[in-house]
């Protein structure tokens, strides 16, 4: 695609994110038994149409990240990038860009940035997951992605677009032994001071028991990571078989983990307050509940943050397993 028509692209995408926004809320998704300060998000539209998607291999996409880059790279495509993926074989990472959270978004032509083959560092059946995280300190997005899913990497940029392979920073070995998977992750600044950590990591585990809890670890540089050997969160503890997809807000000079449940369990996002030391084990049930029908159809997982404008989005995986889209909810 040339510039001009980028442009051109964009310019189309945000007249229709305008006359979208005169449109009422659709859905009944509610963030009914979250803490006092999380906002109530509704259902407003998915991102894109992934049957018209140029790279999507498999039909199912999950695991978004959005992030806000107008004020970090010097030329981007739109102001905001969602990064996502397929999760079957043979996955990739994937980027599309939009100038407003409300999308609609456009699919990056080359896609998928990173493959499931990368010379001479890995050669796995699918890679996915995506997260993004803005290293200040580096003035590069880093990029955090499992393939396989006993092990997790981390791949560099200064544009979002071409990434350069940097290393290993989770597997299967550094978690007790009968631990089968260690995925998911998402990195996030936060000053953890009896660690000497500025940053903090939350993932998924699987063990031989094959119910999947929330794992978490803690790093200086956001490259070389200690993890706990505990589960930060499990399932029993919260009445599922398997919860996963975890990723760290605040609200209220409070810590809370957001993560969601098997669809037998309910499907539902939960939320338990840990706290800013990461000691409390305050598990506040349901963040936010599926639709029922389309595009959720019972299930919501993996959530995504922004703000524009003053007001807060939140992207995430709707559907069955293996069959997901991805949504925008907007705060009400």
């Amino acid at each position: 695609m040339t510039e001009l028509s980028r442009r051109t692209a964009l310019r189309g995408a945000a007249g229709a994110s305008l006359a979208l926004a005169a449109l009422p809320l659709l859905g009944t998704g509610t963030a009914s038994a979250a803490p006092a300060g999380f906002p109530e998000y509704r259902f407003l539209r998915t991102a894109f149409d992934k049957s018209k998607l140029r790279y999507n291999p498999t039909g199912e996409l999950i695991f978004p990240c959005i992030r806000g880059v107008y004020d970090k790279l010097a030329d981007p495509l739109g102001r905001y990038y969602l990064y996502y993926a397929p999760h079957d074989a043979p996955g990739g990472i994937c980027l599309s860009y939009a100038d407003s959270l409300e999308g609609p978004f456009i699919e990056y032509p080359r896609n998928p940035i990173v493959k499931n083959v990368w010379k001479p560092h890995y050669d796995v059946s699918h890679v996915s997951s995506p997260f993004v995280l803005w290293h200040a300190q580096s003035r590069e997005l880093w990029l955090y992605f499992h393939g396989e899913n006993t092990t997790t990497r981390l791949a560099r940029s200064k544009d979002g677009i071409h990434f350069t392979y940097d290393k290993t920073v989770l597997s299967t070995s550094m978690l007790p032994k009968g631990t089968t998977e260690t995925s998911y992750a998402k990195v996030f600044e936060h000053d953890l001071p009896a660690h000497g950590a500025k940053y903090v990591m939350v993932f998924m585990i699987n063990d031989t028991t094959n119910h999947r809890s929330i794992g978490w670890g803690w790093s200086a540089d956001a490259r070389d990571w200690t993890f706990s050997q505990k589960p930060l969160i499990r399932p029993e503890d919260v009445g599922a078989s398997n919860i996963g997809a975890p990723t760290v807000v605040r609200r209220k000079n409070s810590t809370y983990v957001v993560y969601h449940e098997n669809i037998e369990a309910g499907g539902n996002m939960l939320i338990t307050e840990v706290g800013n030391d990461f000691g409390k084990r305050n598990h506040l049930g349901v963040f936010h509940a599926p639709l029922s029908g389309a595009p959720d159809n019972g299930r919501c997982a993996a959530a995504s943050f922004g703000t524009m404008n003053g007001k807060e989005y939140m992207f995430y995986e709707a559907g069955e397993r293996l069959k997901g889209s991805i949504a925008i909810a907007r705060a009400v």
